[in-house]
């Protein structure tokens, strides 16, 4: 994984979602939504209903749904954990 990429894990309570690397991840959490870029501090937030918007190195773009759960951070790691989630 290049220094400049967050590995990102996107799952349901019934399966993965999405798993690769990405330049940028911005989701919806019950404080308001968060950009997050490699280097990030690390963090744990409850997730609220909404979109994530992945962004890959090559600049394009994924969007998926997700519903209630947590996000963490750490390492430049970024782990989404949903009730619900779906590729839009």
């Amino acid at each position: 994984m290049a220094t400049n990429t967050l590995r990102v894990d996107l799952v349901s309570a019934d399966r993965s979602v999405w798993t690769g690397e990405a330049k940028q991840v911005i989701a919806k959490t019950v404080e308001g939504e968060i950009g997050l870029l490699a280097g990030h501090e690390p963090l744990l937030a409850i997730l609220a209903e909404g979109e994530v918007r992945i962004t890959l190195p090559e600049g394009e773009r994924i969007t998926a749904i997700a519903e209630d759960g947590f996000l963490s951070v750490e390492n430049n790691v970024v782990t989404i954990v949903a009730r619900k989630a779906a590729l839009a």
